[in-house]
């Protein structure tokens, strides 16, 4: 009788774990058919700012070209608010299987996680990279009142008159007002901080005088500058913009160190499959080479990138770096 029990418990236990391994196989099976079916529905792109920006215009091209070379709708959806960080965090929450993406910033990826003491979100954690899909660069520009040739001397002219000069932003935590202290720490300066709801606001009290600088995006700086309502500087790139081929960057004039892009990033909620990760980033890499795209981003002051989930991740930490040091040192909260 003792040996029937015991032969008995010995089939549970196989036939327990056999039936483990047999679930595993399945689930395994029938998870590797989701990956290789990839995208089977629409996939749900998150801007998270309003219509018209930069931002939403690259979303919108790249989701035009992925629908016609996977086969599914890409719909753009936006989710404005907080700076970006409400879309954001609305995208961690989603399901993990690649069908919610967002299209993430310097501003909701690196500057936030060290502008907000509540943000809701660990960009290195809960997000996984997928591709940085384009970089853009700013230009500095002056009042064509103010007398400086170039970065050198205005520098020369800020450390002359501490606290004289004013430089616009578009608002506070901006990566428009954050690039400024970036400038005003590595040149030693200071400068007095004039906040605006937008450049766009801020960019006729910089043609005026009133205020003496600015960074702007290439392309809202553009118009002002061919007109000689502003003056441009440099742009703020490692290299010369195609846009103002003729502007020096900040670095070769003088100020080494000193290298500002916005970069425009693809990420899914974290934990999703590799599999799908790789398949997105081969459909971008794709999607950006293409010369319609590549126009309708130089229209915005931006350059396609396409590149790797490991190398948007490498631009994440050292971006996340960079901007926390600014931040800290210039005492910038916004809770």
């Amino acid at each position: 009788m003792t040996q029937f029990f015991s032969w008995s418990r010995s089939c549970v236990v196989l036939l327990a774990a056999t039936s483990t391994l047999l679930f595993s196989a399945v689930s395994a099976a029938q998870s590797s058919a989701t990956v290789q079916s990839f995208p089977s529905k629409p996939i749900r792109l998150v801007v998270p700012f309003p219509p018209g920006g930069a931002t939403d215009i690259i979303a919108r091209t790249l989701a035009q070209k992925l629908v016609a070379q996977i086969g599914q709708t890409v719909i753009v959806e936006n989710r404005a608010g907080a700076g970006g960080t409400l879309g954001s965090a609305e995208v961690m929450k989603a399901a993990p299987d690649g069908y919610t993406l967002l299209l993430g910033t310097t501003s909701t990826h690196s500057i936030a996680p060290s502008l907000y003491k509540n943000l809701g979100y660990t960009a290195e954690k809960d997000f996984t990279p997928i591709s940085e899909v384009a970089t853009a660069t700013n230009v500095l520009v002056v009042a064509p009142n103010l007398q400086v040739a170039d970065v050198r001397q205005l520098v020369a002219l800020a450390k002359a008159q501490p606290d004289k000069l004013n430089y616009a932003s578009s608002g506070n935590g901006t990566i428009v007002h954050l690039q400024s202290e970036l400038f005003k720490q590595l040149s030693a300066t200071k400068i007095t901080h004039v906040p605006y709801k937008g450049t766009a606001l801020a960019m006729p009290d910089v043609m005026s005088g009133q205020v003496q600088l600015i960074f702007d995006s290439i392309v809202s700086a553009l118009p002002h500058i061919k007109s000689g309502k502003v003056r441009a500087l440099a742009v703020t790139s490692a290299k010369r913009s195609p846009l103002l081929p003729e502007v020096p960057t900040v670095t070769e004039s003088g100020l080494p160190g000193y290298e500002v892009n916005t970069y425009f990033g693809l990420f899914a909620p974290a934990n999703t499959p590799r599999e799908i990760v790789e398949k997105l980033q081969r459909e971008v890499a794709k999607a950006v080479q293409s010369q319609d795209v590549k126009d309708r981003f130089a229209s915005q002051g931006a350059e396609p990138v396409g590149g790797t989930a490991d190398a948007l991740t490498a631009v994440l930490r050292s971006e996340n770096e960079k901007w926390k040091k600014v931040i800290t040192t210039a005492e910038v909260r916004l809770d």
